[in-house]
């Protein structure tokens, strides 16, 4: 780890909720609300979240699976993120969804109009705005827990 924890501290509620409790219990509030009020659906939450936990190194994010109703993603599915300009295992929507990732975290100047024409015919404006801000929180928090060498004992509620 990068910080300091104190002997009997966990390492997440220590950093999150100790050292700036004015930001980091917002920003806990913000993820705690990606995961529990998404109106998303599980394929394209999960392209997008773990394509970002890919490009950030997030070692917690990429071995959680988002669960909604005993349900997750099959075993194979980051594989498929990773290679999801080719892989026949996604829909249009899933694609999109893990393209936008990319391309928010890596190339945000290179987002052009042909992209948000396709973005338009799968993604309602409302939706769009959902990702958006899903993808610029797992963008923020899983880059700032892997800085700070947290990520490997990171522990997120179950939903």
């Amino acid at each position: 780890m990068n910080i300091d924890i104190p002997e009997g501290k966990d390492p997440i509620g220590y950093v999150w909720g100790e050292m700036v409790p004015g930001i980091g219990v917002a920003a806990s509030n913000l993820s705690l609300a990606v995961y529990s009020h998404t109106t998303l659906g599980l394929r394209e939450f999960e392209a997008a979240r773990l394509r970002i936990a890919q490009i950030n190194g997030c070692v917690f994010c990429l071995d959680w699976r988002t669960e909604r109703d005993g349900v997750k993603v099959e075993e194979e599915f980051a594989d498929a993120v990773t290679e999801w300009r080719t892989t026949d295992a996604f829909d249009e929507r899933t694609r999109l969804a893990a393209e936008y990732a990319e391309r928010y975290a890596i190339d945000h100047h290179g987002i052009d109009d042909e992209f948000w024409k396709r973005m338009a015919e799968h993604y309602s404006q409302k939706e769009i705005v959902e990702l958006s801000m899903s993808i610029g929180s797992w963008l923020a928090f899983g880059r700032l827990n892997h800085v700070l060498g947290i990520d490997k004992v990171c522990v997120l509620p179950k939903f």
